[in-house]
């Protein structure tokens, strides 16, 4: 008897201006990928269409039978509902993996992207090597991921790990949230360039040439980082904390900060073996982790 093969996956990745899909084996080989742009405005109907075309294009022979979607907004903890599409037109509480379902004749499951991000560095990205981990991804605003024992960690609602929304300071800035001196409000791209007048870019260009100013400034963003990882890591003891995101291009100036800030914070005890990694898969983890969550979702995870 002929040995069935394991069906591949797609993996969705929706963002604000685009759409990225990749076509996944179980093993992780990417066999074919593609990109779209997000129909403008985004409505939820727009883009569930412009999803189900890019997907027939990806597999017109109909060989995927799941699909994972990562979506900027929390998802129910059943992975069928888009709570919130943050910088999407008019999405709350969406039913897009019935939608999808509908319109593709295909399983689908989905999950926030940050979760998403977590999930591709844990399978095949800088988190490969851990069982428990944390993500934080620094960019727009910070989000977060929970792995533990492998498995993705979303709460009793699906909206656990908004790790980017931690006090930091009670003091603090104003945060969207209705928090206040949340961590995102020291870590995002909006946050340094409210502290230094400068984009992450510059600072980082800045500090790669000497410039002393900005190398300080890196030293402290990375001490700040490490009092809101401190909090985290007390809870979750994870085998490592990894960043991604747009700004940890300039994790060589701050890293080494973090690190010794959180040598100082944290209890030998609840830091021991903690390793500090660098995210590797870039502006594709999310797209990743999404064929993870469509395999996790088929039994092959």
């Amino acid at each position: 008897m002929l040995k069935s093969v394991p069906a591949p996956v797609i993996g969705v990745d929706l963002g604000g201006t685009a759409i990225k899909l990749g076509c996944f084996q179980p093993d992780g080989t990417l066999v074919a990928e593609r990109q779209v742009p997000t129909p403008q405005p985004s409505t939820p109907e727009a883009v569930v269409a412009a999803m189900a075309a890019a997907i027939a294009d990806l597999d017109p022979q109909h060989h995927v039978k799941t699909i994972g979607v990562g979506t900027p907004g929390p998802a129910d903890a059943q992975g069928r509902i888009a709570r919130v599409a943050i910088n999407l037109a008019g999405w709350q509480d969406v039913p897009l993996a019935d939608w999808l379902e509908s319109q593709t004749q295909r399983s689908v499951i989905i999950a926030n992207d940050a979760n998403c991000a977590g999930l591709g560095e844990a399978w095949l990205g800088s988190g490969r090597s851990f069982q428990d981990l944390i993500l934080l991804t620094l960019g727009t605003g910070v989000g977060g991921a929970i792995i533990l024992k492998g498995e993705l960690f979303v709460g009793r609602d699906g909206t656990a790990a908004e790790l980017g929304l931690i006090t930091l300071n009670p003091d603090g800035p104003a945060c969207n949230s209705g928090n206040q001196g949340s961590l995102e409000q020291y870590g995002s791209i909006q946050a340094i360039e409210r502290r230094t007048g400068m984009e992450p870019a510059l600072l980082g260009a800045r500090a790669q040439a000497g410039d002393p100013e900005a190398i300080a400034f890196w030293q402290a963003y990375g001490r700040d980082l490490a009092a809101g990882i401190a909090s985290l890591v007390y809870v979750l003891t994870p085998e490592a904390v990894i960043i991604g995101g747009g700004i940890s291009a300039s994790a060589p100036f701050f890293l080494p900060a973090l690190e010794a800030e959180l040598q100082r914070r944290v209890l030998p005890s609840s830091r021991q073996g903690l390793q500090l990694r660098v995210a590797e898969l870039g502006n594709r983890a999310g797209m990743v982790g999404a064929a993870k969550l469509a395999l996790v979702h088929q039994g092959l995870g």
